[in-house]
């Protein structure tokens, strides 16, 4: 993932809070995961807006961690959600 690239939810993917689990989980048609905190902030950043870099000095601002250490775990977890289908990503 570059800090160019704009990750989006596709259609039918959403975040939600389950009551039930007492959890964020991130939602798509006839799947679900279930986020920790990191992958829950990651996510609530994820406006299909603004772009990888973008996200990544918000969290490194919020959480003051170096930019680099978030967008090096950031990509990771975005890459996966991709490989998943739980994540586009327009250039």
């Amino acid at each position: 993932m570059t800090p160019e690239d704009i990750p989006t939810l596709p259609r039918g993917v959403r975040l939600h809070f389950d009551r039930v689990r007492e959890a964020w989980v991130l939602l798509a048609p006839e799947r679900a995961i279930t986020l920790d905190a990191t992958g829950h902030a990651i996510l609530s950043e994820v406006d299909g807006a603004r772009s990888f870099g973008e996200i990544t000095q918000t969290l490194a601002e919020r959480y003051n961690t170096p930019p680099e250490q978030i967008a090096t775990d950031s990509a990771g977890f975005l890459d996966a959600l991709r490989a998943r289908r739980f994540l586009d990503v327009r250039p």
